[in-house]
C-alpha cells in the first residue's frame, strides 16, 4: 500500500510553503526518518523524513512549486526495493554507406569567419521564500521605523586578555570555547535594564516595556541570515549563551532550525565582524526598537595617559527607533556597553 509524503505544519501562521530539493529520486530506497525533500517557508527551511522504509515512487510536486500544509507532494511504496529506471531500448545501428570522397577543388573560396561564443550571459534564479521575507521585513523597518544609528568603539584588550588567562580552563569544564558574543550579550542585557526604551516596542498608540530579555544572534544559514533568540538570556551564564550559538550556528548550516527558534526576540545583535566588516549601519528587526552591530578587531592607535599607544579595538553600532529612543538614551546605552566590554568584571558585579 502506498505512503504518502504529506507537507507537515511548520508553524501556526504559515499555510503555503514552497518545494525545494528532492533528496531522492523515483526508484531510489530511502531508510525511516531519512530526508526526502526540502521544505521552504518564509521564516524557515526543514527537511521532510520518510514516514517508513520503502522506495520512492511518484513526486507530485517539483522544486519551486507551491503547496499548502497538508497536500500530499509524492508518495513511496514501504519495504520496497530501489529500482534504477527503466532504459530506453536500443536502436538498432544500419550498417554504414561509404561515401564517394568528393571531388578535389582548388582553394578559390574566402576564408569563413568563425563565430566567437559569448561570455555575457545572465542566470535568472527565483528568490527563496527566506530571502523574499528578509527583503519584506527590510523594507518594512524602513517604511515603518525612525531609525537613526549610533557609533562608539570598544577596547578589546581586557576581554581578550580575560580570555586567554581562562579559556583552557572554562573549555575543560564546560566542553565549549569562550567567545566574544557571551560578553556583549551579557553587557546587552545589563545595557537593556538601564535603558528599557531599546528592549520595548511601539505597538499601535502605545510603548510596550518588558522585563525579560528575548536576543535575537543573526547568524548566516544555508538560506540566507536567520536570527535564532536566546529566550530569558538574563538567566543565562557564559557557557549556557555560549552552547546555545554554537548550535544554532550548526543547525542553521543544516537549514535545521525550528519555526519557534525565530519568531520573538526583543532585541538584536549582529556580528559583521566575522565577514570582516569594519563598520555598518546594521538595521532593525521590527517590532524591535533596537539592534546592536559588532564588526572586526583591528590594532589601533589610540590616545591612552597622554601617549600614543595600539590597541585592539571594535567599532560598534546602534540603530534604534527614535520614535521611541531618544539620542541621550541610544547614546547613554552604547556608552555602557563600552564600559562594561573594557571593564567586564563590572558585569559580574552588576554596576
Amino acid at each position: 500500500m502506498a505512503v504518502e509524503l504529506v507537507v507537515p505544519s511548520v508553524g501556526e501562521s504559515i499555510t503555503e510553503v514552497e518545494i525545494g530539493d528532492w533528496l531522492k529520486n523515483p526508484g531510489e530506497t530511502v531508510a525511516q526518518d531519512e530526508p526526502v525533500v526540502v521544505i521552504e517557508t518564509e521564516k524557515v527551511t526543514v527537511e521532510l523524513p520518510a514516514p517508513t522504509t520503502g522506495t520512492i515512487t511518484q513526486m507530485l510536486k517539483r522544486k519551486g512549486e507551491k503547496a499548502a500544509v497538508g497536500d500530499i507532494i509524492g508518495y513511496m511504496e514501504p519495504n520496497g526495493r530501489g529500482t534504477a529506471p527503466p532504459k530506453a531500448p536500443a536502436e538498432e545501428k544500419a550498417p554504414p554507406v561509404r561515401e564517394k570522397a568528393p571531388p578535389l577543388q582548388e582553394k578559390t573560396s574566402p576564408p569563413v569567419a568563425v563565430p566567437i561564443p559569448s561570455t555575457r550571459e545572465e542566470q535568472v534564479i527565483p528568490m527563496t521564500p527566506i530571502r523574499r521575507r528578509i527583503a519584506e521585513r527590510l523594507v518594512e523597518a524602513q517604511k515603518t521605523a525612525a531609525l537613526l544609528t549610533t557609533f562608539n568603539q570598544v577596547d578589546m584588550s581586557s576581554v581578550m586578555a580575560l580570555r586567554k588567562q581562562y579559556q583552557e580552563a572554562f573549555q575543560a569544564k564546560y566542553q565549549i570555547k569562550l567567545g566574544f558574543m557571551s560578553f556583549f550579550v551579557r553587557a546587552c542585557v545589563d545595557a537593556l535594564k538601564l535603558i528599557p526604551q531599546v528592549n520595548a516596542e511601539v505597538r499601535g498608540h502605545d510603548i510596550v516595556y518588558r522585563n525579560y530579555y528575548d536576543i535575537g544572534i543573526a547568524v548566516g544559514g544555508g538560506k540566507g541570515l536567520v536570527v535564532p533568540i536566546l529566550r530569558n538570556a538574563e538567566r543565562l551564564s557564559f557557557a549556557d549563551i555560549e552552547r546555545a550559538i554554537a548550535d544554532f550556528a550548526q543547525r542553521a548550516q543544516a537549514n535545521q532550525l525550528k519555526v519557534d527558534e525565530l519568531q520573538g526576540g526583543t532585541f538584536t545583535i549582529s556580528n559583521g565582524g566575522v565577514y570582516g566588516s569594519m563598520l555598518s549601519t546594521p538595521i532593525v528587526n521590527p517590532p524591535q526598537s533596537g539592534v546592536l552591530g559588532l564588526h572586526a578587531i583591528e590594532d589601533r592607535p589610540v590616545a591612552r595617559d597622554g601617549a600614543v599607544v595600539i590597541r585592539p579595538m571594535m567599532y560598534v553600532a546602534l540603530t534604534y527607533d527614535h520614535r521611541i529612543v531618544d539620542g541621550r538614551e541610544a547614546v547613554t546605552f552604547l556608552k555602557h556597553i563600552k564600559e562594561v566590554i573594557e571593564d567586564p568584571a563590572r558585569m559580574l558585579l552588576e554596576i
